[in-house]
């Protein structure tokens, strides 16, 4: 690809599980990617393989500060997503979301960069609408355990609107419900990578709750491609817009099928449900379908097989 149509693109927190699929697709697009993290969360093993690649840069930054670049596009992915590690540090973790949305929308402005937030399915907090439409306003305790994240991520939201009205930007704003896939963190204490990381050391499979709760998980693969398809799209198509897979299912059955695929002989044990955890969670992405031409394609079973293969390389290293 010539200079002239080389995208400068910018992805923070790009050593992240989603951040270091993005920048591989990004790069393999032909675009110039600067990988931006702090290395909280993210690491360099997972961006290793792209780091030859003289389109790729990496930089050591946390995004509470301000950043300096010349960019034509953002995509802002900077947060730790877990509660293990949002939790860790939940004051940093609005700081995050709130002073790090503010500079990164300071820069697109500055260059007039188009720019992408990654919010999350946790602004709908515990819902009462099932499933949840972007027109839902959700259930949000503000001052839980859980508000760092979902408070900090609401926030977020309304900066970018309101960087759109008052300074005319260009934003992209994705609601990204629960996602699975290679890179994941194995100790983020979530419940893909708790239950297979479980499941291939033969421990006891823990289940929060009566493990009636449920989820909605989609493949990395898939949810990348709606990133790219919404950033593609006309900028009068600024979302919030859902990006998950509407199959829902059990916690009891995704445990079941994690054991099923990987041999296991664990058994499945209860544990204390987490304060405010949901107790559904489901995407409507209606809004996706008709103005991306968007849905998930990878079933659960064809995604958890790589997820499989990857945690069990990871745990034999």
């Amino acid at each position: 690809m010539s200079y002239s149509l080389r995208k400068r693109i910018l992805v923070t927190g790009g050593a992240g599980f989603l951040g270091s699929h993005l920048c591989g697709r990004l790069l393999a697009e032909g675009n110039d990617v600067i990988c931006l993290d702090n290395f909280f969360t993210g690491t360099k093993d997972n961006i290793a393989h792209l780091l030859d690649n003289p389109y790729f840069e990496l930089m050591r930054h946390d995004v509470t500060f301000p950043l300096y670049v010349e960019v034509d596009e953002i995509y802002n992915l900077a947060c730790p997503a877990s509660p293990i590690h949002y939790q860790f540090d939940p004051v940093q973790t609005t700081k995050t979301s709130v002073h790090g949305a503010i500079n990164m929308l300071g820069l697109a402005k500055r260059v007039k960069a188009k720019i992408f937030q990654a919010s999350t399915s946790e602004v709908y907090g515990d819902p009462i609408v099932h499933p949840q439409p972007e027109s839902y306003w959700g259930h949000v305790n503000p001052i839980g355990t859980r508000s760092c994240y979902d408070e900090g991520k609401r926030c977020a939201e309304t900066l970018f609107f309101d960087y759109r009205r008052q300074h005319g930007l260009s934003i992209k704003v994705a609601r990204i419900f629960n996602t699975y896939g290679p890179h994941m963190h194995p100790n983020d204490g979530r419940v893909v990578s708790n239950f297979i990381v479980q499941a291939l050391r033969n421990q006891p499979i823990t289940i929060y709750g009566d493990g009636t709760q449920t989820r909605s998980f989609c493949y990395v693969d898939d949810l990348i491609d709606g990133f790219i398809r919404f950033m593609a799209s006309p900028d009068d198509f600024t979302g919030p817009v859902n990006l998950g897979n509407p199959g829902e299912l059990t916690m009891i059955e995704l445990a079941e099928a994690i054991r099923d695929l990987t041999g296991s002989c664990s058994p499945l044990i209860q544990a204390a449900l987490p304060q405010d955890d949901p107790r559904k969670r489901q995407p409507d992405i209606t809004l996706a379908k008709a103005h991306l031409d968007w849905e998930p394609t990878v079933s659960l079973r064809a995604g958890l097989k790589p997820t499989i293969a990857y945690f069990e390389a990871l745990l034999n290293r």
